[in-house]
């Protein structure tokens, strides 16, 4: 199936005009010609409602296996091109939703499945090795090639992992054996240092915390979670770790008429934030390192200036902490710049910055300092794909070569207009329209009308994603046009004015 697959998208990218203008486009724009996009589709088209009655039968399949609480519907991937997405009830819809932001250059790229026809690439794809004891000859230069070519500043160490969540397991332990050895002077365990971990017990295991945001999230794993502050579900009976976790702003919106309110309202967070590391110091669980988003993503897309987290860096250097920034959601491009944390415009931005989703693979960048100090700290079995590693060298090559940061800010300056415009026409349903480059999000007036304008906007074939109590996540891949822009705001539109 997949040599067929490959055959058949190559020989579509050998097909011209197969984009045509869609009927009744309401929203045009003379600077955003419809350009010729070999892959792509012409626009959404609908069959059935979704899930249509395929995706049914097989979520009922499924629920005798698993759990399929969070089935949306079924895909057929292998029809699923650039922007669109395609179900198993041959469904076509616009994806702004990209698998929770995890899709860069859309569905089925020729660049990416031609990489696949490469037999030089045929042995990372069929042996995945234990790449912390065994990797494979050309692992250093794939690095180089793609993780390394894209690290933040002041960083030239990365250590890969599989998904978000051991990402950010795995930087903090790296955090946590920083600050131990800071405290020791040197990276020697004592005896009872050795006894006593292994029973659970300090000195071993000591009393160190992580400072975390309230509306975080960082993962599901126990230490991840542990500093996850989005919804409930996600923790409810899942014991925990008594560790502080400090307001993150709610700005108000518009910005620019909120100036000093918005001001106010850091202010009182950073100083939250220092009070609450000298809490724990004096209760004997120092604060070994603060986590946060440069947008909090999945608790509801929450944004805070650049001053602040400028500020927030300064506090982690005072008071001796390190200074995780996750980029698990924002890295990869979609604010309009590679990582979201250059529009803080800071030389030294942090000590730990994890990534996933967009990167193809799962990990971390990092200080020398914070490099492991001994073999098996830092460790599992795959620690990554080295297969990933290939795919993300392609991206990195499409980004450069599309120019798709300036694509994404040009497309984002489109979508935030048309939110804006949006909210105007509709004050009683929408409000807070906001957002980076296509990282945009907008709130809705109840969790009620949330999920019944995605609900309706996926039968009409656009497909949106929830974030926080009652609002809407913009998360296209890079190739997303002006053009679709225009196409999203058309649907979004009726769907508001039947909603009306």
């Amino acid at each position: 199936m997949a040599s067929a697959l490959i055959s058949r998208q190559l020989a579509l990218s050998l097909q011209k005009n197969l984009w045509l203008s869609p009927a009744g486009c309401r929203y045009v724009s003379k600077a955003a010609p419809k350009t010729q996009m070999e892959f792509e589709y012409d626009g959404p088209s609908m069959k059935t409602s979704v899930p249509g009655p395929r995706s049914q039968e097989l979520t009922k399949q499924l629920g005798e296996i698993q759990n399929v609480g969070a089935v949306n519907f079924f895909c057929n991937y292998e029809e699923s091109r650039g922007n669109y997405l395609v179900d198993v009830d041959g469904n076509r819809m616009l994806d702004i939703y990209t698998q929770i932001s995890s899709i860069p250059i859309g569905y089925n790229h020729p660049a990416l499945l031609k990489l696949m026809t490469d037999p030089n690439n045929l042995s990372a794809f069929v042996n995945r090795p234990a790449l912390g004891i065994l990797p494979p000859e050309n692992f250093p230069d794939k690095l180089n090639e793609s993780l390394l070519s894209v690290a933040p500043s002041g960083m030239s160490r990365v250590q890969t992992m599989a998904c978000g969540s051991c990402s950010n397991e795995n930087a903090y332990k790296a955090m946590f054996i920083w600050y131990r050895n800071k405290e020791r002077g040197h990276n020697t365990a004592s005896e009872e240092d050795l006894s006593s971990c292994m029973i659970n017990k300090s000195p071993g295991c000591p009393d160190l915390s992580i400072l975390s945001f309230m509306g975080g999230f960082h993962g599901r794993t126990i230490g991840a979670l542990a500093t996850t502050h989005s919804k409930a579900i996600h923790k409810l009976d899942v014991p925990s770790f008594d560790w502080p976790i400090a307001p993150f702003p709610r700005l108000q919106y518009p910005l620019e008429e909120f100036t000093k309110e918005n001001a106010q309202e850091e202010a009182r967070c950073l100083e939250e934030v220092e009070d609450l590391i000298v809490k724990w110091r004096q209760k004997g669980m120092p604060v070994a390192g603060i986590v946060v988003e440069p947008i909090q993503a999945e608790g509801g897309d929450n944004h805070a200036s650049s001053n602040f987290f400028k500020s927030l860096r300064n506090i982690a250097s005072k008071q001796g902490c390190a200074f995780h920034v996750d980029e698990v959601q924002t890295g990869g491009g979609a604010t309009g710049k590679f990582w979201a944390h250059e529009h803080w415009g800071m030389d030294d931005p942090a000590d730990i910055v994890s990534f996933s989703k967009k990167l193809q693979t799962g990990g971390y960048y990092h200080k020398t300092e914070l490099q492991a100090d001994k073999a098996y700290r830092i460790f599992n079995t795959w620690m990554g794909d080295p297969s990933k590693n290939l795919f993300l060298s392609e991206v990195l090559n499409v980004i450069r070569r599309e120019s798709l940061l300036e694509e994404v800010t040009r497309s984002g300056k489109a979508l935030l207009n048309g939110l804006y415009d949006l909210q105007t026409r509709y004050p009683s349903i929408l409000s807070r329209a906001r957002g980076q480059g296509t990282f945009c999000a907008i709130d809705i007036c109840d969790d009620a009308t949330r999920n019944s304008l995605l609900l309706k906007a996926r039968d009409k074939g656009v497909l949106l994603g929830g974030c926080g109590d009652r609002s809407i996540r913009f998360r296209p891949a890079l190739v997303f046009k002006e053009y679709h822009v225009h196409i999203f705001l058309n649907v979004f539109n009726d769907v508001l004015a039947q909603h009306k």
